[in-house]
């Protein structure tokens, strides 16, 4: 604190003649003035202290918001501005595999979320469906979540699995319904073909339907985000729907394509992570990792070959980084773009707002 003097002032006193007279002059009177301030320390999100004690306190330049640590976890002070924060995601279950009809994407949301600050969030990341073969059933996708307090569950349905060929004895060979449904499965003239499977409302379309002939058969395609799976012809496979692209992340990407059928020639799978079917012989292509695309069906109708599984799915949050928390378990990966942070799951985790 410093002093600052007042000048000294006259003094005077006007007689009854109209003369003034210099009584003489005020007092020095210093009066304070503030010069100093407190400084925190600051410090980014990377770079916090590491052994903090309870009650440490400075400036995260990350988040320009003051931080403090409670004895647990770094915590940031939020302007009554930013005690909500407003999250965009996309939320893409797990694909289902394929038999010989092509698997189903799995189930693809998008919109955006209201957060609480310093509320904890659960991110569920569904995985692919398990392989099958041109003759036996694989496995449906599973689904794909963001839950907490102050919202609504969102939950993509895993993508249903792809019917396999039957010769009038080896059972039901439908699609199975999911995010998006399963194509079906061929048959010999013995048996009826497989019909494809119904998606979620909002999340994906219905699988194709497989062909019944008396030599190679051709399964369904998968159906996808942004279309149905197409119908097999005499030979040739139906392929998986087209997925959804999405921008989240800075750069538009296809989710959710639905499997190719198997049939007696090669079939690449829908736009966004969908497998391909096979030909004659030939295994089913899996689904992509992290996509939610459907696995492709087998081309061959009477060897047991395997199908495509399913692709994992993703959830992908987007937030302005000056609300970015930092506060994450599941190791997600982190990136920005423009003035927003990325935060993607490729596992199961937590996110903190």
């Amino acid at each position: 604190m410093a002093l600052t003097q007042v000048p000294p002032a006259l003094l005077t006193s006007t007689t009854g003649t109209g003369s003034t007279v210099v009584l003489g002059t005020s007092p020095t009177i210093a009066t304070p003035t503030i010069t100093g301030q407190l400084n925190n320390p600051t410090w980014t999100t990377a770079t916090r202290p590491a052994s903090p004690i309870a009650g440490t306190q400075g400036f995260n330049t990350t988040l320009s918001l003051i931080d403090y640590y409670n004895g647990t976890s770094w915590q940031s002070v939020a302007p009554i501005s930013a005690i909500v924060v407003t999250a965009s995601y996309l939320i893409v279950a797990g694909g289902g595999s394929g038999g010989q009809g092509g698997g189903g994407a799995g189930g693809l949301l998008t919109g955006t979320a209201t957060l609480n600050t310093g509320t904890s969030y659960t991110i569920t990341v569904g995985g692919g469906g398990s392989a099958g073969t041109n003759t036996s059933a694989g496995t449906s996708g599973s689904n794909s979540s963001l839950s907490g307090t102050g919202i609504t569950t969102l939950t993509a349905t895993g993508g249903g699995r792809g019917g396999f060929f039957s010769n009038g004895s080896t059972g039901a060979n439908n699609g199975v319904a999911g995010g998006s449904g399963g194509g079906g499965g061929a048959s010999d003239a013995t048996a009826s073909a497989g019909t494809g499977a119904a998606g979620t409302s909002g999340q994906g379309f219905a699988g194709g339907n497989g062909t019944a002939v008396n030599t190679v058969g051709a399964g369904g395609g998968g159906g996808g985000a942004g279309a149905v799976g197409a119908n097999g012809a005499t030979s040739s496979a139906g392929t998986g729907g087209v997925g959804l692209a999405s921008s989240i992340t800075g750069t538009s990407t296809f989710y959710a394509g639905g499997g190719s059928g198997g049939g007696s020639t090669t079939t690449a799978g829908g736009n966004g992570g969908g497998g391909s079917g096979g030909a004659s012989s030939s295994v089913g292509t899996a689904g992509t990792a992290n996509t939610g695309g459907g696995g492709g069906g087998s081309g061959n109708t009477t060897g047991g070959v395997a199908s495509g599984a399913g692709g994992s799915g993703v959830v992908i949050l987007s937030i302005v980084t000056a609300q970015y928390s930092g506060t994450t378990t599941g190791s997600p990966t982190v990136t920005t773009s423009g003035s927003n942070t990325i935060i993607k799951f490729t596992a199961s985790g937590t996110y903190t707002a």
